[in-house]
């Protein structure tokens, strides 16, 4: 089964939720909570249209997302001077099953 792993590599202004190294854990459709930091609601509208693309297959290139094997996105907050919050940006990662990466080569 696939999954995902979403790290916060970059918080420009003040999140009172994330901080840098933290991650979110989705394996197959849930959110490994034992596995997770820190989840909140906006970061998570930002993400969610993104998990399912990635863990399918389609590259971050293809989405627009990133150049290689690795996807960026960010919160939705803007931060200052729009908000007293900040916008948080993820780098998320797909950790395929090794069973499955050796069919994958044959």
């Amino acid at each position: 089964m696939e999954r995902l792993e979403a790290r916060v590599v970059e918080i420009r202004g003040r999140c009172p939720v994330f901080k840098l190294g933290d991650r979110i854990v989705v394996e197959g459709p849930r959110i490994k909570l034992e596995e997770t930091d820190a989840i909140c609601t906006h970061a998570f509208a930002s993400l969610l249209p993104y998990i399912v693309a990635l863990r399918k297959g389609i590259k971050p290139s293809e989405l627009g997302l990133g150049k290689g094997e690795t996807a960026y996105v960010q919160c939705l907050d803007p931060g200052p001077p729009y908000t007293d919050g900040g916008t948080v940006i993820f780098e998320i990662t797909v950790i395929r099953d090794e069973a499955e990466e050796s069919l994958e080569g044959r």
